[in-house]
């Protein structure tokens, strides 16, 4: 901590007498045809060192000694614009990029706008999606798949077919951030992971941070996903949309004033329930959401943004069972520019995600929920040409409803219950500085300090030795422990209350002009964890807060990368290996039972995990083919030892894999440009089959054969392969048509891989006879999708 006060200290005063000879210019980029910002663009003073790139909301800041330059703005696949300046006082200049129709469309991913900002900055692990490259990729049934998309990623998988979420680096779902314009997305996953709830034609960009997270973000310890939606074409009117088989979206997008302001609203639903009715069936499965955005500039140095989001998806099985479950958020933001060199957001956010299940056949009317309302400030300092500083703090406030049961109608068995609703609330402040310290070497050094309160308004059970898990040594099983009482607390008093330093350190040195190798520490607490002990989530998994039977997890990541540009940016290499340990990491006891459970750490044990990997990207830049081959080989496992309540702990406190161990994981995606009306695209995955438990042995109780299991996630699913293709048509292709439309055909598991999602073992009843049940979601689905832009 000494240490890195002291080495800001430095950066500051250092700089500080190097500035008094220097002037800034600085500004905002943005898109000539339709007024948007324009993140990531690259500003440079020519033949100087002095350079950088937009930030999230296309504002630059440059300085340098007094002279004669020229300032050089450049976009990929929009025309460079080269100005000269004479930089005799500070001064504010703005310029619009115009696309350049001679190149392609843009079908690569990238870290930033170049190959060679990626080399140079000291950010690893870390890939941005553009829209366009995201709409390129085959999706199952034509619905085109924002969270699919990075799971062709290195260190990227998911628990398969049909399931929520995804996994980074060994990592479970509850321990990705994910962010729609900096609202929390508890769920963002349609009709349990058939589809995600970011609608394509409104995500403007996507990063996803899988290691060295910079330290303005906290509170998860795998990953950070960082959706933004576009801001609405300020000068004219656009229509974009698409129709699919079972789902079909309409985009609008305008100014509010002519390019003072705009706004873009978007909806999306599904219909393949109507079908089913057709056919004289009362079964429900559709989902359906809603996007709004809109900016309005105040003056050059003031603009206000709001954008929110509402999703619903609705599941009825023959009224036997109903789940209801959705998102709602909403964010203000006040952008505000106080000089040429500090740049500040303030955020307001509001996020409210519930889920509600009734099962008719038992008489169960579940539902919970979680409200949080969040408060940021966000500052970036230009220092000079070769130090920016971000810094800023923000608190959130939780509210969880963890369940209330009530019996559906007077015939029902079941009691009502509402379980005790939880508190609390989480605060961060962030420090982070990049420094050039040479042409060669660039450092990002950053510090956060993250607190979590766990706030009363609810009992607290006691326990005897207080142990709320116990060993019992005559029946080899971990029970309940001996409640001994309850402790009140009041809305105003602190049950738990955690801190920790969290420190973020990237390295990267220029081999070359066309390599570097990169260094990346990150050290994050995690306040929050998702009840489950199934391998997919499940419509009664709860959020929990910590407190005092449930520790915060706490996870140190190590990477190393070498990163390579290949013949003038045809082909690049980047290559990373990790290492990332997570303490406090829960499990759940044999037989565990979270349902309506007001005493959840009756059911669980806290250890520890560890993950480590060597991942591979190889892409292909340019060219009428583009695309890339990912692979990565890692392992990730798990112990927990019986701690405080004895035993042995699960798997005899040693080693077992987490269900989120994938060995190998290859995905080969392609697009091919083959003439102006055609294209094809696909992508072809294969991952090693992840951890289960599988019964070793069986034994007979009162006629029936009851199995026997092993050790915990000894055992594995058949891999899992796959291959889609897709084709792009457009009929009439004019590039300044107002009307552009195309057809999408796609076919999902083109050789109709029967991939298991699960195996499950059990008795027939007619024969006795043991058998295995393999379980497949999905297997050859052909789709066509009709897309427009008006």
């Amino acid at each position: 901590m000494k240490f890195q006060l002291s080495f800001y200290l430095f950066l500051i005063i250092s700089c500080y007498t190097y500035a008094q000879e220097t002037f800034t210019v600085s500004g905002t980029i943005s898109d000539f045809a339709n007024g948007k910002s324009v993140f990531g663009a690259s500003v440079f003073l020519e033949n100087t060192s002095a350079g950088g790139i937009t930030n999230t909301y296309g504002f630059y800041s440059l300085t340098a000694p007094k002279g004669n330059y020229t300032l050089v703005v450049s976009y990929l696949g929009y025309v460079t614009i080269k100005k000269e300046i004479v930089l005799d006082k500070n001064q504010s200049i703005s310029f619009e990029l115009q696309e350049d129709t001679t190149t392609l469309d843009e079908v690569v991913i990238t870290a930033e706008e170049t190959e060679k900002a990626n080399i140079r900055d000291p950010q690893m692990s870390v890939a941005v999606i553009k829209s366009a490259t995201i709409k390129q990729i085959p999706a199952v049934l034509g619905e085109v798949d924002v969270v699919k998309s990075i799971q062709l990623l290195p260190g990227v998988t998911n628990n398969g077919e049909g399931s929520n979420g995804f996994n980074v680096r060994g990592g479970a779902t509850d321990q990705n951030l994910v962010l729609l314009d900096e609202a929390i997305i508890f769920n963002e996953s349609h009709l349990f992971g058939f589809f995600s709830v970011f609608n394509a034609d409104v995500v403007k960009d996507m990063k996803l941070y899988k290691g060295n997270i910079p330290a303005n973000y906290g509170g998860r310890v795998s990953s950070v996903l960082d959706i933004r939606q576009k801001d609405g074409n300020s000068k004219n009117f656009n229509l974009t949309g698409g129709i699919g088989l079972i789902s079909s979206r309409l985009a609008a997008e305008g100014p509010i004033l002519k390019n003072k302001g705009s706004f873009i609203v978007a909806g999306r639903s599904s219909y393949a329930h109507l079908f089913l009715k057709l056919a004289d069936q009362d079964n429900t499965a559709f989902f359906y959401d809603f996007n709004v955005k809109g900016n309005y500039e105040i003056n050059q140095n003031n603009r206000l943004y709001l954008s929110g989001y509402f999703g619903r998806d609705i599941l009825n099985f023959d009224d036997a069972f109903k789940n209801a479950y959705g998102n709602s958020t909403l964010n203000l933001r006040w952008n505000h520019v106080f000089n040429d060199k500090l740049f500040s957001n303030l955020s307001f956010i509001y996020g409210d995600y519930d889920y509600g299940l009734e099962l008719n056949f038992v008489g169960l009317d579940w539902t919970s929920s979680i409200k949080n309302f969040n408060v940021k400030y966000d500052f970036k300092y230009y220092l000079n040409n070769k130090t920016t500083i971000d810094f800023g703090a923000s608190a959130i406030t939780y509210n969880f409803n963890p369940g209330e049961v009530r019996p559906v109608d007077e015939d029902s068995s079941i009691n009502e219950d509402i379980l005790d609703k939880k508190r609390a609330l989480e605060g961060g402040l962030y420090v982070n500085a990049e420094h050039k310290f040479s042409e060669k070497l660039n450092v990002q050094l950053g510090l956060r300090f993250s607190m979590f309160k766990r706030l009363g308004g609810q009992p607290i059970a006691t326990y005897l030795n207080n142990q709320p898990v116990v060993y019992n040594e005559a029946l080899g099983i971990y029970e309940e422990g001996i409640m001994t009482g309850e402790i009140d607390y009041d809305k105003g008093e602190t049950i738990a209350d955690f801190s920790n330093f969290e420190p973020r350190l990237g390295l990267a040195y220029q081999l070359n002009e066309t390599a570097s190798v990169k260094l990346g520490f990150s050290r994050i607490a995690q306040y929050l964890s998702l009840l489950s002990n199934t391998a997919n989530a499940t419509p009664l998994d709860v959020w929990t807060p910590s407190g005092p039977f449930v520790n915060p997890q706490m996870a140190n990541q190590y990477s190393v990368g070498y990163f390579k540009e290949l013949q003038n940016g045809m082909f690049s290499v980047e290559t990373e290996a990790y290492y990332k340990t997570v303490d406090n990491r829960i499990d759940y006891i044999d037989g565990s039972d979270l349902i309506a459970n007001n005493n959840i750490e009756t059911q669980i044990l806290e250890g520890e995990s560890r993950a480590y990997g060597l991942e591979l990207l190889l892409r292909k830049n340019k060219g009428k083919f583009t695309g890339w081959l990912a692979y990565t080989i890692s392992k990730s496992e798990q112990k927990t030892p019986g701690g405080k309540a004895g035993g042995p702990g699960i798997n005899k406190g040693e080693w077992y894999y987490t269900p989120y161990d994938r060995t190998h994981d290859v995905s080969l995606t392609g697009s091919y440009k083959l003439t102006e009306k055609w294209s094809f695209s696909g992508n072809f995955i294969f991952q090693t089959g992840r951890p289960v438990t599988y019964p070793v042995g069986q034994y007979e109780y009162e006629g029936l054969s009851v199995a026997n299991y092993g050790s915990r996630n000894a055992d594995r699913l058949p891999s899992y392969n796959r291959l889609d293709l897709a084709a792009t048509f457009k009929p009439n292709y004019k590039p300044n048509a107002r009307w552009k439309g195309e057809w999408v055909f796609s076919i999902y598991n083109v050789y109709n891989r029967k991939n298991a999602a699960s195996i499950s073992f059990g008795q027939n009843l007619e024969t006795g006879v043991n058998e295995a049940t393999r379980t497949a979601i999905f297997g050859i689905v052909p789709s066509v999708t009709y897309n427009f832009k008006f």
